[in-house]
Order: structure tokens, then C-alpha cells, then sequence
């Protein structure tokens, strides 16, 4: 016969974390070695009976937990330009959230770290001034196959005339063709915005040598 105890908590309980104080719902209930553990806001940690209490007999203070979801559009070793510095082209090497909060506004701002490529120089930028060009896999084949030159003095970075250009055009879209058929036979999402990532870097360096043969 067995004489276990039922869980002190069921699902949906709202709790209050005594560590933290913080506020949540029961989400999962596992056991193991004879004790319950309770899974809170589909965390993945687990808290055992003692560390949690029913909001309704919570006597301390609360702290009112904020759950934030930010996407970022741009990743470690994604070469990008910047508006207002022409064609000079930088790398992300890191990037970070500041978070707002007053009494009627709040939002979040994306900084993102730089280094340019012609001279190392280190630039904040926010998320809208950015223009990607590749993402961090494909960064140095395209340096190579567009034939980017780097000048060793900081002047103005300018792309050479690009060589077997519907070559290059072809193996983008070789590129973009492998990802459709990657997404179509697993589904995962990844694949779909690595499809739209390398159309947008199409787009990115058709457009920038059609500037560079208007100029000259």
C-alpha cells in the first residue's frame, strides 16, 4: 500500500520562490527519490516543496518578475556596413540590451560592438544602422570572392570591379537552393532564415556594385 503524500502543489498554483521572491505558476510536477520537484514558468529548474510557498501565504515582499523576449538580427562574426561610412565594413564582435523602464514608457535598445576591417577601429551602432552584407559563415568567402580591397593606411575602403560576376551570383543562389531543399526535408526554421539571409546579401552586394560602376 502506498502511503506517499499527494503534492503540496498542482499545477497552475500561483507560488511565490522564497529565494527570490519571485512570483510564478506551477507548470510541471516530477518525482524523484520519494519527493516531489516542481517545474516554475516552464523553466528548466526544479524546486522542491520547501522552497516554495502559495502567494496566498507569502507574508514577505514580492518582486515582480519580467520575462523579456529579444530577438537579435545581427550575430558574433556578421560582417555588415554601417550607414553614414560608406562602403567600409565591419565585423559584430559583440552586442548587448539596454533596458528602459519609466512609469508610462519602457523599451529595450540593441547596441551593437564593431571593428572595422580596414584598421580595427571600434564603433558602437545601434540595430537600424546596420546593413547586413554576410553572416559570420560566409564573412571571409565573401571577402575573397568579391575581391574586397583593404588599404593599409585609413582611407576609404572601395570594392574592386568584381571579377566572373555571375559566377559569384551563381554559387549565391547554388547557396540560397541548398537551404530550400535543407528546410523542405527538416523543417527547422533556421534554414528558412538562412535562405532569407543569403538573399539579402545578394541584394546587399548587387546593390553596392552597382554604385561603385555609377560612381566611376
Amino acid at each position: 500500500m502506498n502511503n506517499q503524500q499527494p503534492p503540496k502543489f498542482k499545477i497552475g498554483d500561483t507560488i511565490v520562490v522564497t529565494l527570490y521572491g519571485t512570483v510564478g505558476k506551477v507548470t510541471n510536477i516530477k518525482e524523484l527519490d520519494n519527493q516531489f520537484l516542481y517545474e516554475v514558468n516552464y523553466n528548466e529548474g526544479l524546486f522542491t516543496e520547501q522552497s516554495l510557498i502559495l502567494l496566498s501565504e507569502y507574508e514577505g515582499n514580492v518582486v515582480d518578475a519580467e520575462q523579456i523576449d529579444i530577438e537579435y538580427k545581427f550575430f558574433f562574426g556578421d560582417l555588415v556596413q554601417v550607414k553614414g561610412y560608406g562602403n567600409d565594413l565591419f565585423k559584430v564582435v559583440g552586442f548587448r540590451t539596454e533596458i528602459w523602464r519609466y512609469k508610462e514608457d519602457a523599451w529595450e535598445d540593441i547596441i551593437y560592438e564593431l571593428t572595422r576591417l580596414i584598421d580595427g577601429e571600434w564603433l558602437e551602432a545601434d540595430e537600424d544602422e546596420l546593413i547586413l552584407i554576410a553572416d559570420s559563415e560566409h564573412a571571409d568567402a565573401v571577402v575573397k570572392k568579391y575581391g574586397w580591397i583593404y588599404p593599409q593606411k585609413k582611407t576609404a575602403l572601395l570594392p574592386a570591379p568584381p571579377k566572373n560576376h555571375q559566377v559569384n551570383i551563381d554559387r549565391l543562389l547554388d547557396t540560397y537552393n541548398d537551404y530550400q531543399i535543407l528546410y523542405a526535408m527538416f523543417k527547422d526554421p533556421a534554414y528558412k532564415q538562412k535562405q532569407k539571409n543569403t538573399l539579402q546579401q545578394l541584394k546587399n552586394l548587387s546593390s553596392i556594385f552597382n554604385e561603385g560602376q555609377e560612381k566611376h
